[in-house]
């Protein structure tokens, strides 16, 4: 028995999407810059996909979505599409918890001279709007918090902090990679200037991404070229997996009800399965919360024999597919980053692990997973005995 549960890593690609990318690599494979048919049939392929990807955020002109390679161009060519508008280096507002794609774009900045704040968080991994308010300086040019959490599940409060940085001039970026088509959007309700979002997050397929730029925002691009894009990301486009991403898209938003509801429902079952674990406890926001998260440390364990990544290497050889939040380096387990900005020891940052769920999750495999977990940990020596 084999049960995926690190749909937060990557889904798998939908039937439908796989078969429109199948058809597109044979009936549409032009270069949609082309000008004749070929290239035509290839464009209207890509600006269907726009239209529907725009349709899923919420925004009502699909020319401000920017197709990217995925979430991790999209959130670098926020960030430094900003930055290249200045011939000086200004002042960037993140938070401590954003994914490695924005905080680690921000210590590059840094390195050129920036000021970066890095607003810290609370014991669920939620920013105050008042600390946001507070760091906004007069040459603060952009603000970029992540939507949700990937390890811990948390939703920030997005339209408060964009309606703060909008009431103070400044740009309001957002990575919402993990929330498109789990949690309803509506940029233009949000305010916010600029949102990430990734096609293999959403069934799509890998290989494809996309930064919402609001009409009027102005960006440097990264790759110079033929001006692809709307001249903001040069380069002959993916067609086929473009494609992809917009059925997925599509889809999505049509599912999105339905769907959300019954994650939320697993979700809830496996977090109360897991409540009798000693020293266990559910990390992140669990009312402001992404519907297919849950995330777990325990606080009590000897970090030697009960950590995240061995806990992850115990859980595949049983045929469950997980992640932890710690990392390795030449050998050595090191603490999660986001548990230690939220305020746990370090002991329990190293014991941290996340289950997602997706479309194939069943209410079997949640409770196939909660048993499993207890006899892994029954057999490391953590626990004596479980129900």
């Amino acid at each position: 028995m084999q049960i995926y549960l690190d749909y937060s890593a990557t889904t798998p690609t939908r039937p439908e999407a796989i078969a429109l990318i199948h058809n597109t690599l044979l009936h549409q494979w032009g270069n949609p810059s082309s000008l004749h048919e070929w290239g035509g049939r290839s464009a209207t392929v890509i600006e269907t996909a726009r239209i529907r990807v725009a349709n899923l955020i919420g925004a009502s002109n699909p020319e401000s979505i920017i197709f990217t390679a995925g979430g991790t161009e999209a959130d670098n060519l926020a960030l430094m599409g900003v930055a290249r508008l200045y011939c000086q280096p200004q002042h960037m507002i993140i938070s401590s918890v954003e994914h490695s794609a924005i905080s680690e774009t921000a210590r590059v900045l840094e390195l050129w001279g920036w000021q970066i704040t890095r607003l810290g968080v609370d014991s669920k991994g939620k920013v105050n709007p008042q600390d946001l308010a507070a760091a906004i300086q007069e040459n603060t040019v952009l603000v970029s918090i992540i939507f949700a959490q990937s390890e811990i599940g948390t939703v920030q409060s997005i339209a408060e902090l964009a309606k703060i940085a909008r009431e103070k001039g400044v740009l309001f970026h957002t990575d919402a990679v993990q929330a498109v088509g789990r949690l309803p959007i509506d940029v233009e309700k949000l305010s916010v200037d600029l949102l990430s979002l990734s096609s293999h997050k959403i069934y799509g397929g890998q290989g494809a991404g996309a930064l919402y730029v609001r009409p009027g925002v102005e960006l440097i691009p990264l790759l110079l070229g033929g001006g692809q894009e709307m001249q903001l990301r040069s380069g002959t486009q993916a067609v086929s997996t473009i494609a992809g991403f917009g059925i997925a898209a599509e889809l999505a938003m049509q599912e999105l009800d339905t769907e959300s509801s019954r994650l939320i429902l697993l979700r809830d079952r496996l977090f109360a399965q897991l409540a009798d674990i000693p020293g266990l406890v559910a990390t992140g926001d669990l009312s402001q919360r992404l519907p297919h998260h849950v995330s777990v440390c325990i606080e009590q364990a000897d970090g030697e024999i009960v950590n995240g990544r061995n806990l992850v290497r115990q859980m595949n050889l049983a045929g469950i597919g997980i992640s932890a939040g710690s990392a390795c380096n030449s050998g050595k387990i090191n603490p999660s980053p986001i548990l230690i900005a939220m305020g746990y020891s370090e002991k329990a940052a190293m014991a941290g692990i996340r289950m997602t769920l997706g479309h194939h999750t069943t209410l079997e495999d949640v409770d196939w997973t909660a048993m499993v977990l207890k006899q892994i940990l029954q057999r490391l020596g953590y626990i004596s005995d479980y129900k």
